[in-house]
């Protein structure tokens, strides 16, 4: 008998099992703060994960498992770790485009990502130009063209200068038309990569984006003028992200 994924929560936060991300135990005192969505979504597809916050679990119940979708992933980082499509590629079979600036993760992804193309860019909104990048290498998950943001990480951090290109123009360039997922985290550079990217054309079935309070008006009214909604059920479950759906 299958029990209810709720009930599975309760057993599993009652027994003290240990939540891991990647390969990392998580503790218990991380494991509890999880919000109440999350911890609902962690019994019907964890306890583990790969992603940095419930992502992973998210994008899971969205496409319930579906097998060999493609997706395309902007501000990849790391090929595995708080990697939101680590494991649809490694245990669904999907393929897609990991698009990064710090080219020192190409070499990973050509190791452990076989269905993964890695595209050393920063997606803005033009293409053959530059961006300056401030980067933390200690924390590369914060690395960001607006430099004051990076600093609310740590002190330093080192500038270096990238190239830039749309996903209008990447996307073409690489076979790809119709996608089923887009995962966006580039640090409040979010509005210039919308800004080069024809949301219509492409029609993802699910967006999943970070929202800091500084871009997060602009995203909300990107996605709305285009006819994309809020998955509603997920706000309670990840505290970083929101998620779109086309509107049917």
């Amino acid at each position: 008998m299958r029990l209810k994924p709720i009930l599975v929560a309760a057993c599993l936060l009652a027994a003290g099992v240990a939540f891991v991300v990647g390969n990392r135990s998580v503790p218990a005192s991380e494991r509890d703060r999880l919000p109440p969505g999350a911890r609902y979504l962690a019994a019907a597809y964890g306890p583990d994960r790969y992603s940095q916050f419930a992502e992973e679990w998210i994008i899971r119940d969205f496409f319930q498992d579906r097998r060999g979708g493609v997706f395309v992933d902007v501000g990849a980082n790391h090929y595995r770790d708080s990697s939101t499509t680590y494991y649809l590629e490694k245990n669904l079979g999907w393929s897609g485009l990991a698009i990064e600036p710090l080219a020192q993760f190409e070499a990973d992804y050509k190791t452990h990502r076989p269905k993964t193309r890695f595209l050393p860019f920063f997606v803005s909104d033009v293409s053959d130009d530059v961006a300056k990048l401030y980067v933390l290498d200690a924390h590369t998950v914060v690395s960001s063209s607006d430099k004051a943001f990076t600093e609310r990480t740590g002190a330093n951090p080192r500038e270096m200068t990238v190239p830039t290109i749309t996903l209008n123009d990447l996307l073409p360039r690489h076979g790809i038309e119709k996608f089923d997922f887009l995962s966006m985290d580039i640090e409040l550079s979010e509005p210039k990569a919308l800004a080069g990217f024809d949301l219509r054309r492409f029609s993802p079935e699910l967006v999943c984006i970070e929202a800091h309070s500084e871009v997060r008006q602009f995203i909300l009214d990107y996605f709305a003028t285009n006819g994309y909604v809020i998955v509603g059920k997920y706000l309670s479950a990840d505290e970083h992200n929101l998620y779109f759906t086309p509107l049917r």
